[in-house]
């Protein structure tokens, strides 16, 4: 059987930069500075300086991230805020800490975005915001969302845990929106040894009012000035991202190389891709693709030992936690069209030619049931 191809292959990486990872954790532990600290400091500033942006606030997850994020624009109970119906959960978990309600809105049929013409219609006295998630690495229509948004008087923010290096108008993602926020969860374009977020913005208000948030709502410790949470990076997290941030724009030619790839030469008319608009500069954390037979594709994909899987299976509107909203099927019919019929095909920076070729050969063969 032909050598397996994994979805994602991490220990590449690993073992090209082992000894850069084993010293930057050995430094670590030699000072035992590991809750927040100056490696997690040292962090904050190398991101916020590769973001474009005057301030990072590294938090331990990316939901943690978007938690902040609202608290810090004094989102609580009573507010609504719209989410995309089309991403990872977490996008909506970081309003639902608040006491606030999620409101879902449907994708564009071709980007797969959060659909500009969809949110007016879900706007109440209530909303306070609006979160655009630039999904699979490829920027949302921006622009269009910000103008919605100016007029009803609502903040945009960017949910960046997909998009690292990711560009809008020649800008890069996470300098667009009040704040952004960005995870680094093992598998994202820039990743720790376990779990990591940060916060961008260019407001010291903002970046105040989240330090003190996450670190048990102190400014001076132990005296608490609010309730805050146990939210800071670790310092062995920040120590490994500053290395792996020496490699990100590597990487992400990298994985830009493959995707475009992917979308010159995979032409089996049974497959349909993600559309990238001129004015974005993807950067492919997810090269998702819908095919008519979900099941059908991954075991053919699987027999022929090519790892495949799905982003995301059910949409956020119609997962049981939200049950209590009322939403039913046929509420957001493309993001619930995406969930049936999409799979991500493998692709990550440790690639190689003849496994990116295998998977190209592999989409077009496929003949479908």
């Amino acid at each position: 059987m032909a050598e397996h191809i994994k979805r994602i292959d991490l220990t590449r990486d690993y073992e090209a930069h082992k000894d850069e990872y084993l010293q930057a954790i050995e430094t670590v532990c030699k000072e035992t500075a590991f809750s927040g600290g100056k490696y997690a400091d040292k962090f904050d500033e190398e991101f916020a300086a590769y973001v474009g942006t005057k301030y990072a606030v590294g938090v331990n997850n990316g939901t943690s991230a978007l938690h902040c994020a609202m608290l810090a624009l004094g989102v609580g109970a009573g507010d609504e805020v719209i989410v995309p119906a089309n991403t990872y959960i977490a996008t909506a978990w970081g309003v639902s800490y608040t006491g606030a309600t999620p409101v879902f809105v449907d994708c564009t049929a071709d980007t797969w975005e959060l659909d500009p013409e969809a949110i007016e219609a879900k706007i109440t006295p209530r909303t306070k915001g609006i979160i655009g998630v630039h999904l699979y690495g490829q920027p949302f229509e921006f622009s269009k969302v910000k103008e919605i948004a100016d007029k009803h008087g609502l903040f945009v923010v960017e949910d960046c845990a997909q998009s690292h290096g990711a560009q809008y108008d020649g800008r890069n993602v996470g300098t667009l929106g009040e704040m952004a926020c960005f995870s680094f969860y093992p598998g994202k374009n820039l990743y720790a040894f376990g779990e990591g977020g940060s916060v961008t913005c260019d407001k010291e208000e903002y970046f105040r009012h989240m330090t003190r948030l996450k670190n048990q709502g102190c400014d001076v410790r132990y005296y608490h000035d609010e309730i805050g949470y146990n939210y800071r990076l670790e310092g062995v997290q920040g120590a490994v991202l500053s290395v792996s941030l020496k490699y990100l724009p590597e990487w992400t030619r990298r994985r830009q190389e493959i995707g475009e790839r992917y979308i010159r030469e995979i032409t089996n008319p049974l497959i349909t891709m993600q559309k990238h608009p001129e004015n974005t500069k993807p950067v492919y954390h997810l090269f998702v693709i819908t095919v008519p037979d979900h099941d059908d594709f991954v075991n053919y994909m699987a027999e022929a030992n090519v790892e495949c899987n799905m982003h995301y299976p059910v949409p956020c509107h119609l997962q049981k936690a939200y049950a209590h909203l009322g939403y039913k099927e046929g509420d957001c019919p493309n993001a619930e069209y995406l969930a049936s019929h999409c799979v991500t095909l493998p692709l990550f920076p440790g690639m190689r030619e003849d496994e990116v070729e295998r998977v190209i050969n592999l989409c077009n063969a496929y003949k479908g049931k």
